[in-house]
């Protein structure tokens, strides 16, 4: 296993035990979200740690680690909404093992896409800023949104669930950075 996965794997890991413990307090009421309405809130979380960073300060006495964890939980919702959609078919209410059995099957293709992309990019995010991975993500959610305001349509781009996977690998990449890798070079 690649250092890039085992960073990878190590702060994935970090954020779904967080989502399972948010799971275990407030149950799949996330499920009634629309995925526009993820979209939004995704945009709120990374536009949070945007105004931090242009600061260098929150007001709130948390940094920007929750915010980019938040990010890619809410990622994984958005493409669970997507893939599984509320309706008379599929309910509402989750047991807290079909919910983690669908965040860990979105998370493996997000982690694929990954290693697929990262191959071709050869370790390159480890030389990023952290608030390029936040310039990125607000990018892709403005995409986003253009899509969603298009009706899912586009002509040439891809759909938003590529855009959902891309910003949680963004928003992990930004985790290993702040936990694992040396800032020195950024």
């Amino acid at each position: 296993m690649s250092e890039t996965v085992y960073y990878y794997d190590q702060a994935l890991q970090r954020c779904q035990q967080l989502f399972v413990q948010k799971n275990t307090d407030y149950g799949t009421a996330w499920r009634i979200l629309r995925p526009s309405s993820l979209t939004d809130q995704l945009y709120i979380k990374a536009q949070r740690i945007r105004n931090i960073e242009l600061a260098g300060t929150s007001a709130v006495a948390e940094g920007i680690e929750p915010e980019f964890i938040g990010i890619v939980n809410y990622a994984f919702m958005a493409l669970i909404q997507l893939q599984y959609p509320v309706s008379e078919e599929v309910q509402l209410f989750l047991s807290a093992q079909e919910v983690l059995s669908l965040y860990e099957a979105v998370a493996a293709q997000t982690r694929q896409l990954m290693i697929q992309k990262n191959t071709d990019y050869g370790d390159a995010w480890r030389w990023m800023r952290v608030s390029s991975y936040t310039d990125l993500i607000l990018m892709k959610l403005l995409r986003t949104k253009q899509i969603e305001n298009n009706s899912g349509q586009t002509l040439v781009s891809e759909g938003v669930d590529a855009n959902y996977q891309d910003i949680a690998n963004y928003a992990l990449f930004a985790l290993i950075q702040l936990y694992f890798i040396d800032q020195n070079h950024s």
